[in-house]
């Protein structure tokens, strides 16, 4: 067990020393993004791509599947079998691309052209930014199963290794943007999708190099290919309610709101992604041992790292979530100069949001490893589907743009609640180990953690000084109240024992 938490950890530190590079480097590329494109050609960026992405449902169904089927071959040191699991998805997700390249130059097209509420004169650029979006999702989707074999390896490192390629074209974008005269926003996109490959060709070639799996050719083994097509006909359910949650709002947004609105829930969305990564990082280190612990049958071990990997996501999200959301007007300001209408509500709300679904990927992880899905992903996407008509109702009734973020709140809540319970019937995880052991100390952190900033917030006038010292604040209160009453005791003994190590360490060389 010492050797799994080990390799977690290491994991972990890799995939954060990535997040940090690329979170600095997209912090300061979509300021100069916004600047070069305008509020109106950057929201129209944002929902062009919305309507490609809306054909996800198909590649993210899948992804999960490939994930759960390599993690579990993995767990099971099943060589041979763990070949085919990967050829069969090479072939599906093979597929999965000449599909949506067809939806896309069909009704995708058709609807970017006839529903969508596009800047006058913009209709050409907007045409070259959705084939670009299309091309870069075909190569995001072929390459599906190589990113699912590095995490199935456990390999994060390499994950940071390619992030300073990816950082470093991301770079030159902005330098790019700067220095040609012609359409800013068909640049971009153009300059995406060249990022794009690269990035792709980089992670095929570093999985084919070295991982066993990954050296064979596209192929099709009739019985993985029919489970792995079983297993994802469920989670397909679960995909189309995420992509509506997402994606179709943004387009119903534009409907009612045009582009400057769509900006907004854009730049929402850049800094949520950069939340919630903070604490994917850690799940994504923790979930193929959650899968590989139910595949040996150690189920105690499973529900033990489920509910610490579960509280971890919360603390994790806390940590960087609340001083955004005290301090976001501020943070929008310095961070972007033009900060469009809208932006600093959208950005608490979905700071809000981001709090209540950090228990979704543990626990979909550990439902998916038990191969029980259909009830699952049925009843939670028909939740999950509601948003969308709710949230038409509520713009259609004259309620602003953030009310759609409201009902996703609410919905996102109810679903945690389900999750949990599903959990019950399928692994023996009873509620009540959630609510002791994730859901009072969550709660307590928080009603502990908030006072002080809170109160510095309202007090002190915000400048870079005093900005510094109330988010320092707000960490220094998160970390102290996840110390003393978020961790349990035998988490605090390992924190303690790695800090000693550390100090004994140091003082021995």
């Amino acid at each position: 067990m010492s050797s799994k938490n080990t390799r977690i950890a290491k994991n972990s530190l890799s995939l954060y020393l990535r997040m940090l590079i690329t979170m600095g480097v997209s912090l300061y590329t979509a300021r100069v993004v916004l600047q070069t494109l305008g509020v109106s050609d950057y929201g129209l960026n944002t929902v062009v791509g919305g309507v490609v992405t809306m054909f996800s449902f198909l590649s993210g169904t899948m992804a999960s599947a490939t994930q759960r089927f390599l993690n579990y071959e993995q767990g099971t040191e099943n060589g041979n079998s763990l070949r085919k699991v990967f050829s069969t998805s090479l072939y599906i997700h093979y597929l999965i691309a000449l599909v949506v390249l067809v939806l896309a130059e069909t009704a995708g097209l058709w609807f970017l052209n006839t529903r969508l509420n596009i800047p006058e004169g913009r209709m050409v650029a907007a045409n070259w930014v959705y084939q670009f979006s299309i091309l870069s999702f075909v190569l995001t989707v072929i390459n599906v199963p190589y990113n699912a074999a590095i995490i199935a390896n456990e390999r994060m490192t390499a994950f940071a290794y390619i992030s300073i390629i990816d950082v470093i074209l991301k770079l030159l974008i902005v330098y790019l943007l700067q220095l040609f005269m012609m359409d800013k926003l068909i640049l971009y996109g153009f300059l995406t999708f060249c990022v794009t490959f690269v990035v792709r060709m980089a992670v095929r070639w570093y999985a084919r190099r070295n991982f066993g799996e990954c050296k064979v050719g596209v192929s099709k083994d009739d019985t993985f290919f029919k489970k792995m097509l079983g297993f994802s006909g469920w989670t397909m359910l679960s995909s189309i309610s995420v992509v509506l949650r997402n994606q179709g709002i943004a387009v119903v947004l534009n409907m009612f709101f045009g582009t400057v609105v769509n900006a907004a829930q854009g730049i929402s969305n850049q800094i949520n992604t950069v939340v919630t990564t903070f604490a994917r990082n850690f799940t994504q280190a923790v979930n193929p041992q959650i899968v590989k612990q139910y595949a040996a049958g150690d189920l105690t071990g499973m529900k033990k790292l489920l509910v610490t990997s579960v509280k971890m996501s919360f603390f994790l999200i806390l940590l960087i979530s609340l001083p955004i959301f005290i301090e976001a007007p501020f943070i929008l300001k310095l961070w972007l100069g033009e900060v469009p209408e809208h932006t600093v509500l959208f950005v608490r709300l979905v700071m809000v949001k981001a709090l209540i679904e950090s228990y979704a990927n543990p626990v979909a992880t550990a439902q998916s490893a038990t191969g029980n899905v259909r009830n699952y992903h049925i009843t939670l996407s028909i939740i999950g589907l509601l948003n969308l008509p709710i949230s038409y109702f509520m713009l259609t009734i004259g309620y602003e743009p953030e009310s759609t973020l409201v009902v996703a709140i609410l919905l996102s809540a109810l679903i945690s609640f389900i999750r949990v319970s599903f959990l019950r019937k399928s692994i023996g995880f009873k509620f009540r180990d959630f609510l002791v052991g994730v859901l009072v100390p969550s709660l307590v952190v928080i009603l502990l953690a908030i006072p002080l900033p809170g109160y510095l917030y309202y007090t002190i006038p915000t400048n870079l000084v005093n900005f510094i010292i109330k988010v320092l604040c707000a960490c220094t209160t998160v970390l102290t109240a996840v110390y003393l009453v978020g961790l349990s005791k035998q988490e605090r003994n390992f924190i303690n024992n790695i800090v000693v190590k550390k100090i004994l360490g140091k003082r021995k060389k």
